[in-house]
């Protein structure tokens, strides 16, 4: 591992994560939990795997992630962070935050997983109607269904498909990002191809609402386009 050579906290950070795809790996396990291998590649588009494991090693020898076994049947070595790695999660919040207003221009090539939705999820998402009966929303952008649910004041996102929720969304993950940062609203979201089906109360009841912050630091509405 490289080091700056300097005595000064940034710079010891980024002695430790400031190489190419470590923070990614941090997303990943941020995201997702514990992890396999095999996960974290499919996670990680355009890592070569010599890459991955090493990133991997270089985590593990700065206490940043350990390994355990996953529980029967399961046979396989997950990776999961340690608590000083967890400790990353509010700096990743913050790149989140920075790195909004970059996500105005999409680029048809780029790679997209949804799980990465976690993060607007928690950045964006609140319920307005805790005394209601918990609500779930389906989301299907890219390769892969999230589901987002609110239940007593608190929202939160789950992996995988949900034939019960309350509602469906559906459309290109530009669109949806635009939608749930408060970019564009549900109606207009309709209007340029995003398709809802089931009770659309259930997807009002957690969007920004007007002149929150949310609205304030949200994609602009050419990412949607």
């Amino acid at each position: 591992m490289r080091s700056y050579g300097q005595y000064c906290s940034v710079a010891r950070a980024l002695d430790v994560v400031g190489d190419r795809w470590t923070l990614l790996i941090v997303r990943e396990l941020l995201s997702r939990g514990p992890c396999r291998y095999t996960d974290l590649r499919s996670g990680l588009p355009g890592i070569a795997t010599n890459l991955l494991a090493d990133r991997l090693r270089e985590l593990e020898a700065a206490g940043l992630v350990e390994r355990e076994d996953a529980p029967p049947p399961i046979a396989a070595t997950l990776f999961r962070l340690t608590d000083r790695g967890a400790g990353l999660e509010p700096v990743i919040d913050a790149l989140g935050r920075w790195g909004v207003p970059l996500m105005r221009d999409h680029r048809p090539e780029d790679a997209f997983r949804g799980h990465w939705l976690r993060l607007p999820v928690r950045m964006f998402l609140a319920d307005h109607e805790p005394d209601r009966p918990a609500s779930s929303i389906q989301i299907r952008a890219g390769d892969q269904s999230v589901v987002i649910d609110a239940d007593a004041g608190r929202v939160s996102m789950r992996l995988g498909a949900d034939p019960d929720a309350d509602a469906t969304v559906t459309g290109p993950p530009p669109r949806v990002l635009a939608l749930l940062s408060g970019g564009l609203g549900l109606a207009e979201a309709e209007e340029r191809g995003l398709r809802v089906t089931g009770s659309r109360e259930a997807v009002l009841r957690v969007l920004p609402r007007a002149g929150t912050a949310a609205n304030d630091s949200a994609p602009a509405e050419r990412a949607a386009s």
